[in-house]
C-alpha cells in the first residue's frame, strides 16, 4: 500500500534525454495540501543542504576517477558518499533524505543514463582522454538539488591544453548553462532560455540535443509540468511561461558534436522510477520483492536496480514491473560512435535577492582552447552578474541540521 506521500504525487512517463516525455495534466491530487516553496526558510535551508552534498559528491567524484577505474566502481562510489552525507544530518529527526537521482557516468557518444551493475558482462574502464559526463542528485525532506558536470579525464602531470571538438563541445555547453541560468528570473519566459541555448551551439558548430527538458522541483517532485525544452523542433514543443520568484529549476544542457539525435542501443536499462499513479497485482515473487523494495526506499525517486539488495531478484522482477506501466524507465542513450556529448546541470533557487545557483561544478575555461568565437549575442548574457549565494547564516544552518 502506498504511502499518504505517495499517493499526492501523480507519475509521469520520463523517458529522459533524448525521449519526449508525456506530462502529466496534474501534479499533485485534489486536496494534497499547500505547496512549500521557497518562501518557507526550512525549505530552503534542506535545498541547501542536498545542494551541498551534491556540491561535494561532483567533487569527490572528479578525484576519484581514474584511468583503468571502472564506472561500475565510480557510480557506485557517488552513491556511497550521497548516502554517507545524508546520514550526518538531521540525525535525531526522522525524515526521508537519501539519492534522488543515482549516479550515472556516461562517457564519450554515450549521452545519459549510463549506471552499470556489478553483475554487466561488459565491464566499461574508463581511458585518458575521455568525455566524463557525471549526472546525480540527492534530496532530503523531499527538497532535490541535482547536477551534472563533465571533464576530461587526463592522466597525473598532464596539464596540456584541451583543443578541437572536446574543447568545443564542453564550451559550448557549460557557456549555454552559465548563459540559461542568467535568464531563469521573474519576468523571463522559458523560451528565451531555449533561444540561447541554441545560440551557445552555433556559436560553437555543435548542436543541442532532442528530447531535453528541464524541469521545475518541487517537493517530492523531480519533474514538475513547467518545463524548459533545450531543443524545440515540430516532434516536440512546450507551452511558454514565465519564471517566478520562489520557484526552484534545473537548468540541464547537452551539447554534442553529431546530431544531437540520440538512440538507444543494446546497454542495459539500470534506472527506474515509481509511477506512483499505477498498481497492479504482481504475480512473480521476484516482481514482488521489487515492487516492495522500491516503495520502502524509493518511492517518488528514481533508482537503480544497483541499489536493491538481492539484484538477481532485481533482474528477474523488473521485467513485470515494466509490462505493467509501475516503472518509467531512463533508457541509456547514445549519438553515433566518435561523436562527443557534453552534459552540465545547475539547480536554481529562485529567492528574493535573486536567482541563486545552488549546485554544479565550476569549469576552468583557460584549459579550453577553442578556435570559435563566442557571438556578441551570447556574450551579453553572460555579462549578465548571477547573485552570489549568502554564506553569513552557514554555520548557525549546520549547527541546525546537527541538532534535529
Amino acid at each position: 500500500e502506498r504511502s499518504s506521500r505517495e499517493k499526492r504525487v501523480v507519475g509521469r512517463s520520463t523517458g529522459g534525454c533524448g525521449q519526449a516525455r508525456r506530462m502529466s495534466d496534474v501534479e499533485m491530487d485534489e486536496g494534497a495540501g499547500a505547496e512549500v516553496d521557497l518562501t518557507n526558510q526550512d525549505a530552503i535551508t534542506k535545498y541547501k543542504a542536498a545542494g551541498d552534498i551534491v556540491n561535494k559528491t561532483l567533487a569527490g567524484l572528479m578525484v576519484y576517477a581514474k584511468p583503468g577505474m571502472t564506472v561500475v566502481d565510480c557510480c557506485a562510489f557517488g552513491d556511497s558518499l550521497i548516502t554517507q552525507q545524508c546520514a550526518m544530518i538531521y540525525k535525531s529527526k526522522k525524515m526521508e533524505k537519501g539519492i534522488a537521482f543515482p549516479t550515472c557516468v556516461s562517457v564519450n557518444d554515450c549521452v545519459c543514463h549510463f549506471s552499470p551493475l556489478p553483475s554487466d558482462s561488459a565491464t566499461v574502464s574508463l581511458k585518458a582522454g575521455d568525455v566524463v559526463k557525471v549526472d546525480l542528485g540527492c534530496h532530503v525532506d523531499g527538497f532535490i538539488a541535482v547536477a551534472a558536470h563533465t571533464f576530461v579525464l587526463r592522466e597525473e602531470n598532464d596539464t596540456a591544453p584541451i583543443t578541437g571538438p572536446k574543447a568545443d563541445v564542453i564550451k559550448a555547453a557549460y557557456l549555454a548553462a552559465e548563459a540559461g541560468l542568467r535568464l531563469v528570473k521573474p519576468g523571463n519566459t522559458n523560451a528565451q532560455v531555449t533561444e540561447i541555448l541554441k545560440k551557445a551551439a552555433s556559436d560553437f558548430g555543435v548542436n543541442t540535443v532532442q528530447g531535453v527538458l528541464m524541469h521545475e522541483l518541487k517537493q517530492f517532485v523531480i519533474d514538475g509540468n513547467n518545463v524548459i525544452i533545450e531543443r524545440e523542433d515540430i516532434e516536440q514543443k512546450v507551452d511558454t511561461f514565465e519564471f517566478e520568484q520562489s520557484k526552484v529549476y534545473t537548468v540541464d544542457v547537452f551539447m554534442s558534436t553529431g546530431e544531437g539525435k540520440p538512440i538507444v542501443r543494446d546497454a542495459r536499462t539500470t534506472v527506474f522510477k515509481r509511477a506512483v499513479d499505477q498498481e497492479y497485482k504482481l504475480k512473480m515473487k521476484a516482481s514482488r520483492y521489487m515492487i516492495g523494495e522500491v516503495n520502502k526506499k524509493f518511492s517518488t525517486f528514481p533508482f537503480t536496480i544497483r541499489a536493491i539488495e538481492d539484484e538477481r531478484q532485481a533482474r528477474m522482477g523488473v521485467t513485470e514491473c515494466i509490462k505493467h506501466n509501475l516503472f518509467h524507465t531512463y533508457p541509456v542513450l547514445w549519438e553515433k560512435p566518435n561523436d562527443l556529448v557534453a552534459h552540465f546541470k545547475f539547480t536554481l533557487l529562485m529567492l528574493a535577492s535573486g536567482t541563486n545557483k545552488l549546485t554544479g561544478g565550476i569549469v576552468n575555461l583557460d584549459e579550453y582552447q577553442s578556435d570559435k568565437t563566442v557571438s556578441e549575442e551570447l556574450q551579453n548574457v553572460l555579462a549578465i552578474e548571477p547573485t552570489k549565494p549568502k554564506k553569513k547564516k552557514k554555520a548557525a544552518a549546520n549547527a541546525q541540521m546537527e541538532t534535529e
